[in-house]
């Protein structure tokens, strides 16, 4: 019998790569053809307004936005502010506005902003009232001083109050504790918002105008 001599030529090559691909699959490696770069794994923590799924605020009431932690930074989100009608002056206005805010921020993010990554290091049980005598018109004093309060929190606090009708809008906003101690006026600045565990809001002795 004639044995074709060019397939028993090809033939241990063909065994070999056979065994090769055996030898790949038991290791559990599989076989491909073009060099593939997968490059860094993808980051869970998604930080999306869109993918957060909106909140769990009330439908009528005064639109605002809170600064919530994702990953490393502050983002914000949308939320709706109910504010009691008949405040005496702009003061109490302000604080009632505050006050509305700050229990947003202490609330637990709702389930869509919870699987896209977003936390608050706000604690609830915190309240706010409108200046006192001697204080800047729009002064905002925390049961719980300032400096007591955690880097994280506070940013949040600042960049919340001083994005909000509760504020002049000027970036900046008036806070004080229930102490004696006067108040300061603390800023809400790019790296306050990207780095808020590293650099706490910047903040200068408040004046009156």
């Amino acid at each position: 019998m004639n044995v074709n001599p060019v397939r028993v030529r090809r033939l241990p090559g063909l065994l070999a790569v056979t065994a090769l691909g055996v030898l790949l699959a038991g290791c559990g490696i599989r076989a491909t053809e073009v060099p593939t770069d997968f490059g860094p794994a993808p980051s869970r923590v998604r930080c999306s307004q869109a993918e957060a799924g909106g909140s769990s605020s009330p439908a009528q009431g005064l639109p605002a936005q809170v600064f919530l932690l994702c990953g490393s930074s502050l983002v914000a989100v949308d939320r709706t502010v109910r504010v009691p009608e008949g405040a005496a002056d702009s003061g109490q206005w302000r604080a009632q506005v505050a006050q509305g805010l700050l229990d947003q921020l202490s609330a637990p993010p709702a389930p869509g902003e919870k699987e896209a990554g977003y936390t608050t290091n706000v604690r609830g049980g915190m309240t706010v009232s409108g200046p006192r005598p001697g204080d800047p018109g729009d002064t905002l004093r925390l049961s719980t001083p300032p400096g007591s309060l955690t880097s994280y929190a506070l940013a949040q606090i600042v960049c919340t109050f001083s994005d909000s009708a509760a504020a002049e809008g000027d970036g900046s906003v008036i806070l004080g504790g229930r102490d004696d101690e006067r108040p300061r006026r603390y800023r809400c600045t790019d790296e306050v918002r990207a780095r808020p565990g590293g650099t706490e809001p910047p903040s200068t002795a408040a004046t009156d105008g």
